[in-house]
């Protein structure tokens, strides 16, 4: 099955929270994920740079660290909800106002944005769409070995029964592992790449990408 890009968020069975974004893509695959000092970021791989001037949406920052948050996204909503979330709004404002001020993006197949954000421990944490028909967040409390998501296409309702249940991640590499061929995401068609944080046992998240 074509899903689209997968946002997930998840608490492994450490008790730790993790933040997990994959990129799956029929039209631009020639895609990677790159970690910044700040944040990480999905650009194209090097020969493949005019691939933005095909769609502008290919490239944007997908995962940043925010007042004891971690937050992935498949667009340039990332830096807006980060930066809202770092100036003490709640998470769920912050993606309701973000997300409805950006809408979905307007390129051909007026593609969702979605967005997930989550505590150090994994016990909170939140999934946000925005398509064509509806605006939809939802928060979540999370069991150890659990892990929830939401796609741009076919699975793209966040809710109870878009879980995984044998959630197992110590790490972020292991987290980008997961979501790129673990689980129910095994059954999701046209990986690219992956950018994940899990949060150690100081509750401080570390990165990976895939």
């Amino acid at each position: 099955m074509y899903v689209g890009r997968i946002v997930a968020i998840g608490r492994n069975l450490a008790g730790q929270g993790a933040a997990l974004y994959r990129v799956s893509s029929r039209s631009f695959p020639n895609r990677q994920a790159v970690l910044l000092d700040q944040a990480i970021a999905i650009v194209p791989k090097p020969g493949y740079e005019n691939d933005i001037k095909k769609n502008p949406y290919i490239a944007y920052n997908c995962l940043r660290l925010a007042g004891n948050y971690a937050i992935v996204s498949n667009g340039s909503q990332t830096d807006p909800v980060s930066e809202k979330i770092a100036a003490g709004m709640p998470p769920r404002d912050a993606l309701a106002y973000v997300m409805l001020s950006m809408d979905y993006e307007h390129d051909s197949l007026n593609t969702p944005r979605i967005t997930g954000v989550i505590t150090p421990d994994g016990s909170r944490g939140f999934l946000a769409i925005v398509r064509q028909d509806a605006l939809l967040v939802r928060e979540f409390s999370l069991l150890p070995g659990q892990a929830f998501y939401v796609c741009t296409y076919e699975r793209n309702e966040p809710g109870p029964e878009q879980r995984e249940d044998s959630f197992e991640a110590s790490d972020a590499a292991a987290a980008c592992t997961f979501i790129m061929q673990k689980g129910v995401f095994a059954d999701f068609d046209k990986p690219v790449s992956a950018a994940c944080a899990v949060a150690d046992s100081r509750g401080i998240f570390q990165t990976a990408t895939a």
